[in-house]
């Protein structure tokens, strides 16, 4: 057998391994030693320390922890609570009020943090509460708020995009500001849905009961600058600082963390218990893209050493499909990836089997990088994994699963709107870049 049949196998053991329920990263470095050893042999352990070594010496990774437990510190000082409940008080009279304090509140909050389990969480424990008081229909409920907590993996600063930009070779900076308006268009899409739905059918989400709207605009300016401003000191110090090029993702994700740490003991939020758990939390994320991270590196120099990628690439290239209709095809490869597997997988596995083909196809990285971003995105809202349904569940258990899956479903089709408007105008992702950065 030849070394690239070998990894043509390999490949194939691997998707067989997932699908048979296998944790992906032992399944990853099992496969690459066994076929490794069959390939090269022994050499295989020798470049097994050298890809650990070297993906351990990527700096920019070391934001990815630091990024998640910001978003756990901002969790736990509460000022997603404090951003809903002020947008809650000034849009009572609005119909579908609860709708757009949701998707305000997720893309606001989305700027700051992209822990996304933390997001649809704390938001089902905010809003179904409020929306089952109030009547709303529970399929668009549902849907609105996994939507909405999901924001927070394409907007930057995201944890996907800091894992993905050195997979791709593209600068974390630029994938920040080329993801930003994508992020943004979605959610623009996200409220303009909601609202047609409450126009042309109050029912689903008629105004507040009046006894919930605000007793004057000095209560409703409280809140609002309470909830607001706070959050605005640490976007600039995360994002604002890497896009106006003050300081490196690694540094800003540590000035936020900071930021985010002073905010809690500003509002009185400080626990130890908190703290912890924020840690443990922060533990448990990290240490599970990182492995991931590590296991998916070896059996990526495991498969390239067979030889396999390379011939993929040149089969890619060689097939007389136009570049536009090959970047359509690896699109809804991604897309359906995106159904069984989580974005690790898929960014660590599978990206770098396309790489090559799509970099030999003279297609920009960086669009392609926000490409991928945005379609990862509908992975949160498509089952079976479906997580953001589950973390929803658990917080609100009078909604049927089914209802949820429901209402994710719709959304899931606006994000699909946003990946073809983001392919069809390749300005909303390199526009920003363009400006900030220059090409």
């Amino acid at each position: 057998m030849s070394p690239e049949t070998l990894g043509i196998v390999l490949l194939i053991a691997l998707l067989t391994g997932i699908f048979l329920g296998f944790p992906i990263a032992f399944t990853l470095i099992i496969l690459s030693i066994v076929f490794g050893w069959i390939g090269f042999g022994d050499t295989v352990f020798y470049l097994m320390v050298f890809q650990t070594i070297g993906l351990m010496k990527e700096e920019t990774l070391a934001a990815v922890p630091l990024f998640v437990f910001m978003g756990h510190i901002l969790q736990q000082a509460g000022l997603m609570e404090r951003l809903f409940r002020s947008f809650q008080l000034i849009l009572a009279p609005v119909p579908g009020a609860l709708y757009l304090g949701v998707l305000l509140t997720a893309t606001i909050f989305a700027t700051a943090t992209g822990i996304i389990g933390a997001s649809v969480t704390v938001m089902g424990m905010m809003a179904a509460p409020a929306m089952m008081r109030a009547g709303y229909d529970p399929k668009l409920s549902a849907g609105t708020i996994t939507a909405g907590g999901t924001l927070g993996i394409l907007i930057p600063p995201s944890v996907m995009l800091v894992v993905l930009g050195p997979v791709t070779g593209v600068s974390i900076v630029k994938l920040f500001a080329a993801a930003l308006i994508p992020g943004l268009i979605l959610s623009g899409l996200y409220i303009a849905y909601t609202m047609i739905r409450c126009y042309l059918d109050p029912k689903v989400g008629p105004p507040l009961p009046r006894e919930l709207w605000p007793k004057s605009f000095g209560e409703v300016a409280t809140e609002f600058l309470a909830g607001v401003v706070p959050m605005a000191v640490v976007i600039f110090a995360a994002l604002g600082s890497i896009l106006f090029g003050l300081a490196t993702p690694t540094e800003a994700a540590a000035m936020g963390a900071f930021g985010a740490f002073v905010l809690m003991l500003a509002y009185w939020r400080f626990s130890w218990q908190g703290l912890r758990q924020a840690c443990l939390d922060t533990l448990e994320t990290s240490a599970l893209v990182l492995f991931l991270a590590v296991a998916s590196n070896i059996y990526g120099a495991v498969f390239t050493r067979l030889g396999t990628s390379r011939t993929i690439a040149e089969w890619l290239v060689t097939l007389t499909y136009d570049p536009t209709i090959m970047l359509i095809v690896l699109m809804v490869i991604i897309f359906i990836l995106g159904w069984p597997l989580e974005w690790p997988a898929i960014i660590f596995i599978f990206l770098p089997i396309f790489l090559p083909a799509v970099a030999r196809m003279g297609i920009d990285l960086l669009w392609f990088s926000t490409l991928v971003a945005v379609n990862l995105q509908t992975a949160f809202l498509s089952p079976p994994v479906a997580m953001a349904a589950y973390y929803l569940k658990a917080v609100a258990p009078e909604w049927e699963l089914s209802w949820i899956y429901r209402g994710m479903f719709d959304f899931m089709l606006l994000q699909v709107i946003g990946l073809v408007i983001v392919f069809l105008f390749p300005a909303t992702a390199l526009w920003l870049p363009t400006v900030l950065f220059g090409r």
